[in-house]
C-alpha cells in the first residue's frame, strides 16, 4: 500500500493518493491542468497491475475463475501424488519407487507450472520492482524442491518431494481464493448508491417549456419537474404542487411525508403521487445522494490502514529466511564441499519455514467461523469483519426495519359503525401505505359501492355516496373545523364532521428484546439512532431496554455520532437496514444488516443475517470472540513452530521429506485448532415468538 501511494504521489499534478486494502482500489486526486498523469503506466513499472474501475464494470471476473481452476487442479494432483507417496513411505522396492517418482513428476510439473504461476508472477513482479512479498519464499521453495526432486528422480535417488510441493500450492490457493472472494463482496456499495442518482431531470424554461437536461448541467435556481413515481434528482424546495413522498432514503421510516409549496426535498426521496415543481438548491456534486456517496467512500478509505498480519510479517520474514537459507547453503558447502547435501539442507530450511501455517493461521479460522455463522443464517462479506467484530465495545441499532417490523398497522380504529364499510371501500382503492394499512385492518371487507372516488395528493381520500361526502386524511383538510383533534393525524369525516379516526403503529420484532439482553450480557453498551420522531423512538427504546437513544437524525448526523464515538476510542457495531443507513454502516468499525434490507444497506454492511431474528447479532459476536482467541493461538503456534524447527533444519537434522511432513503437520495443527470454533450458540432462555404493538404514529392517507 505504501509503495503504491508513494508511486502515485510522485507524479506531476497528483494531489493525493489513497489505497483501500479491502476493495483493492486506489483513489487519486490530481489537478485538472494539461494531460492526466500516467497512473496505470507508473503502477505497471512499479510491479502492480492496475485498471480503471469503470473499464472493469460488466466484464467477467477472470481472476476469480483463474483462482478456482488453479485450486481445483492442484487439489486433484495433490490427492493422487499423496496416494503414490504412501507406497514409497511404506518401503517400496527401488523399481517401484522410481516408477512412482516418475509418475508423480509427470503430475507435479504441469501442476506447478499452471497452479503455481499465481505465486510465481506475484514474486517476479515484486523482485523486478525491487521489493519482496510473501510469495517470494514460497516460489523459491517450490521451484528448488521441484528441481531437486526432478534431479533425484532422473538419478534414481531415494527421495522426491513432489507431494510436499503440490500440497503446499493447494493449501495456499485455498486461502488466496477465499481472501479474493471476501474482498470482492466489498466493492459494490458505493457503485450501487451512485447508480440510484437519476441521469437528469425536466427543467422548466421561462416560456414554460419542459426539456430534459443532464444532471450535471442543472444549476442552482433552476425549476425542475418531479413526476409521480420518480426520485427527486436534486435537493430543492417545492414551489408548486402537493403530494406524498417516501423519505426512506433519508430517514428510513415507513411513514410517507406530505409535501406542499415551501417543503424541502432531498435527492433520493421518492415522489409517491402528485406532480411537483421544485426549485433546485444544490448542484449534483453537492446533493444529498452525492454526499452519501462521498461519506461511504471516505468511510471505506478510513479502513485502508487495516493490514493483513501475514503481509506485515512478510516485510521482515522473507528477507530473514532468504538470507538464512543462503547462509546455510554456503556454510555447509564450505565445510563439506558437497553441493547436493548443502542444497538439500538449504531447501529443508526453506520448506520447513515456509509460511504455510502462518498463512493459514487467520484464513482457516475465518473459513470455519464463516461456516459456523452461515449455518446460523449469518453471512460474512468481508474477511476482516470477523476480527473487527470481536473488537467492538458498543452496538448501535437503527429502529425502523431493524428493531421494529417497518410495516404500518392500525392500532386504533374508532369509526362510526354506520360508515365502517365505506371507509374500508375507500382505503381498498388506494395504494398509499396508510390506506393499505386501513384496508388490511378490515381483512378485505369493502362490500359497498361508491358513486365517486378521488385521491388528493398530500391530503387524503375523498368519496361520495348517497349524497354524503366522505374523507380520510389530514384533519385540517377532512374536517370543516379542527376543534381539539389536532393530534389525530388521520381522521374519517362525513360532510366535514368527525366520524372516526385511525392510529397506526410499527411493531417490535419478536427477538429484539432478547437480542439486546444478550448483547448486554456480553459486556457491550447499546445505543439507538433513528430518524423517527422522539416519541416513537422513546417508546421502542423503553420497551426493548435501551437507555441511550437519539431521534430525528439524518444520515449525516448518524455518521457524526459514530465519529464522535470513534473519537472516544469506542469501536462500534452498527446494525441497520435502510438506504439511509448506508453511510453509517460504512462509517462504523463493523456493520450488520438483515437480508431484506435495502440493496445499498446490504452492500455497505460487512455482515448480513438472513431472516428477522436479531439474536443473530449476539451469536455473531460470540463466534467472533472465539475466532479471535483461536487466531491468536494459531499465530503463537506458527511462530513457535518456526523457532523450534529452524535450528534443527539449519544443523542438517531435517531432510526435505521430514521438512515437508513437519510443514504439513504444522498446517494440519492450525486447521485442527480452527475447527474448535463453537458450532452451537448459547441457547436463548426466551424462545417464545411474540410481537408487541408499539410506537403510535400517524399520517395522511
Amino acid at each position: 500500500m505504501a509503495k503504491i501511494e508513494r508511486t502515485l504521489a510522485q507524479l506531476d499534478g497528483v494531489v493525493s493518493a489513497r489505497v483501500n486494502l479491502s476493495t483493492r482500489r486506489a483513489t487519486v486526486t490530481w489537478k485538472r491542468t494539461g494531460t492526466a498523469p500516467p497512473l496505470l503506466e507508473s503502477l505497471s513499472k512499479a510491479g502492480f497491475e492496475a485498471n480503471l474501475l469503470n473499464n472493469l464494470e460488466g466484464q467477467p471476473d477472470r481472476e476469480r475463475r483463474r483462482l478456482i481452476v488453479a485450486m481445483a487442479v492442484s487439489g486433484f494432483a495433490a490427492m493422487n501424488i499423496m496416494l503414490l507417496s504412501v507406497s514409497v513411505w511404506s518401503g517400496a522396492d527401488a523399481s517401484t519407487r522410481h516408477l512412482f517418482h516418475a509418475i508423480s513428476a509427470l503430475l507435479a510439473i504441469p501442476t506447478v507450472a499452471y497452479s503455481g504461476r499465481i505465486f510465481f508472477q506475484s514474486a517476479w513482479s515484486a523482485l523486478r520492482a525491487g521489493r519482496t512479498n510473501m510469495d517470494v519464499p514460497i516460489s523459491i521453495g517450490i521451484l528448488l524442491a521441484l528441481g531437486l526432486s526432478i534431479f533425484d528422480t532422473l538419478h534414481s535417488g531415494p527421495h522426491a518431494y513432489f507431494d510436499a510441493v503440490v500440497t503446499l500450492i493447494f493449501f495456499l490457493l485455498i486461502g488466496r481464493t477465499l481472501d479474493y472472494l471476501m474482498r470482492d463482496k466489498a466493492r459494490s456499495a458505493v457503485l450501487g448508491l451512485a447508480k440510484m442518482m437519476p441521469a437528469g431531470a425536466k427543467v422548466i424554461a421561462e416560456d414554460g417549456a419542459r426539456t430534459f437536461v443532464a444532471l450535471d448541467s442543472i444549476a442552482v435556481g433552476d425549476a425542475i419537474v418531479v413526476a409521480p413515481g420518480e426520485r427527486v434528482p436534486l435537493d430543492g424546495v417545492v414551489i408548486a404542487g402537493e403530494g406524498d413522498v417516501d423519505t426512506a432514503a433519508v430517514t428510513g421510516e415507513a411513514m410517507p411525508t406530505p409535501v406542499m409549496a415551501g417543503s424541502k426535498l432531498l435527492s433520493g426521496m421518492l415522489n409517491l403521487n402528485g406532480s411537483l415543481e421544485v426549485r433546485v438548491t444544490s448542484t449534483s456534486a453537492q446533493s444529498f445522494l452525492a454526499e452519501m456517496v462521498l461519506m461511504m467512500e471516505a468511510a471505506e478509505q478510513g479502513r485502508a490502514r487495516y493490514r493483513r498480519l501475514a503481509d506485515r510479517v512478510a516485510t521482515y520474514y522473507s528477507p530473514i529466511i532468504h538470507s538464512l537459507a543462503v547462509a546455510t547453503f554456503v556454510g555447509w558447502f564450505l565445510s563439506t564441499g558437497d553441493w547436493h547435501r548443502s542444497l538439500t539442507i538449504a531447501i529443508s530450511v526453506l520448506i520447513i519455514t515456509c509460511p504455510c501455517a502462518l498463512g493459514l493461521a487467520i484464513p482457516m479460522v475465518q473459513l470455519v467461523a464463516a461456516k459456523r455463522l452461515f449455518e446460523r443464517g449469518i453471512a460474512l462479506k468481508d474477511g476482516s469483519a470477523l476480527e473487527r467484530l470481536a473488537e467492538v465495545d458498543i452496538v448501535v441499532f437503527d429502529k425502523t426495519g431493524t428493531l421494529t417490523i417497518g410495516d404500518l398497522r392500525v392500532t386504533e380504529a374508532d369509526i362510526d359503525k354506520r360508515y365502517r364499510e365505506v371507509a374500508l371501500a375507500m382505503a381498498s382503492r388506494s395504494d398509499h401505505p396508510v390506506a393499505r394499512a386501513i384496508a388490511a385492518s378490515g381483512e378485505g371487507r369493502s362490500g359497498v359501492n361508491l358513486e365517486s372516488f378521488s385521491e388528493l395528493p398530500g391530503k387524503g381520500l375523498e368519496a361520495r355516496r348517497a349524497g354524503h361526502v366522505f374523507r380520510i386524511g389530514r384533519s385540517d383538510w377532512a374536517l370543516s373545523t379542527n376543534g381539539d383533534i389536532d393530534s389525530l393525524h388521520t381522521v374519517f369525516s362525513v360532510d366535514g364532521e368527525l366520524a372516526g379516526h385511525f392510529r397506526f403503529s410499527d411493531r417490535e420484532k419478536a427477538s429484539a428484546r432478547d437480542a439486546v439482553r444478550q448483547v448486554r450480557e456480553l459486556g457491550l453498551e447499546v445505543e439507538l439512532l433513528s430518524g423517527d420522531d422522539p416519541g416513537a423512538v422513546s417508546a421502542v427504546a423503553g420497551s426493548i431496554g435501551i437507555a441511550e437513544f437519539r431521534a430525528g437524525l439524518l444520515p449525516q448526523q448518524k455518521v457524526q455520532r459514530l465519529e464522535a464515538l470513534a473519537d472516544k476510542q469506542c469501536k462500534t457495531l452498527m446494525v441497520g437496514d435502510g438506504l439511509n443507513d448506508g453511510p453509517a454502516l460504512s462509517a462504523a468499525h463493523v456493520s450488520m444488516a438483515p437480508s431484506n434490507a435495502a440493496d445499498i444497506g446490504r452492500a455497505a454492511a460487512d455482515i448480513v443475517f438472513f431472516g428477522q431474528d436479531l439474536t443473530a447479532i449476539p451469536q455473531a459476536l460470540r463466534v467472533s470472540r472465539a475466532a479471535r482467541r483461536l487466531v491468536r493461538q494459531n499465530l503463537v503456534f506458527s511462530v513457535g513452530y518456526n523457532l523450534v524447527v529452524l535450528p534443527m533444519a539449519v544443523t542438517g537434522h531435517v531432510s526435505p521429506l521430514l521438512a515437508a511432513i513437519a510443514m504439513s503437520l504444522s498446517s494440519i495443527s492450525v486447521v485442527a485448532n480452527a475447527l474448535r470454533v463453537p458450532s452451537q450458540s448459547e441457547p436463548s432462555p426466551n424462545t417464545a415468538r411474540r410481537e408487541r404493538v408499539l410506537v403510535p404514529t400517524g399520517g395522511a392517507a
